[in-house]
């Protein structure tokens, strides 16, 4: 029987998607980056307010919508100060909601980039031969699990396939190709390095 070593990965992405916004300036579409700023517009009892985007050509500015015409009593007011403080958690909680701003601006770029952080979960096991990897995701990624694998782990991705291909890979919930899908929050990934030479160097990689 497997000795499993349980390591949590908090993945952390390093640069926010872009909007592909018309710039009217440029005259086409161009990248947008989050400015780290909201505007806030109170017009009598009705607020609105906007995380401000900036092109990365020529500066101009489009704003993604984050509330609309909302009566200012709705709104409470620890919120309210932190939009208007530019808190920076918020800021970054709306920038990473891609799903949001590619409904407002249609298309988006994503990027690979991120830090991950590892933490054991359980006593070190004497002699373990399995790896089980808890993925946290914070925020959205284009990168996909192989690649984060094989940076993280020192394994070609093509070893990785080989190690699927033989069911000693395993992913939930996700199951099939899931290691060319993107990464997800609550992803589990099971290796089992029994018969693998390299047992303890990839047990070692799993937890720097």
């Amino acid at each position: 029987m497997s000795s499993i070593l349980r390591i949590h990965w908090t993945i952390t992405p390093k640069i926010a998607p872009r909007p592909l916004v018309n710039c009217n300036r440029c005259g086409g579409f161009r990248p947008y980056k989050c400015s780290e700023k909201f505007r806030v517009n109170a017009n009598g009892k009705r607020i609105d307010v906007w995380l401000i985007y900036r092109c990365t050509a020529c500066d101009n500015t489009w704003n993604f919508t984050i509330l609309e015409r909302r009566n200012r009593r709705d709104v409470e007011p620890a919120l309210l100060t932190a939009l208007e403080s530019n808190d920076p958690a918020l800021v970054w909680r709306h920038a990473f909601d891609s799903a949001a701003l590619r409904d407002k601006a249609g298309r988006i770029e994503e990027f690979p980039d991120v830090t991950v952080r590892k933490e054991i979960l359980d006593v070190e096991p004497e002699r373990p031969t399995a790896l089980r990897l808890e993925l946290r995701l914070e925020g959205t990624t284009a990168l996909r699990l192989d690649r984060l694998l094989a940076g993280e782990l020192g394994l070609s991705r093509s070893r990785l396939q080989a190690l699927e291909d033989r069911k000693r890979l395993t992913v939930e919930p996700d199951g099939a190709k899931a290691l060319r899908k993107s990464v997800r929050d609550g992803l589990a990934v099971r290796i089992d390095l029994a018969d693998e030479v390299d047992c303890s160097a990839v047990l070692s990689a799993a937890c720097r």
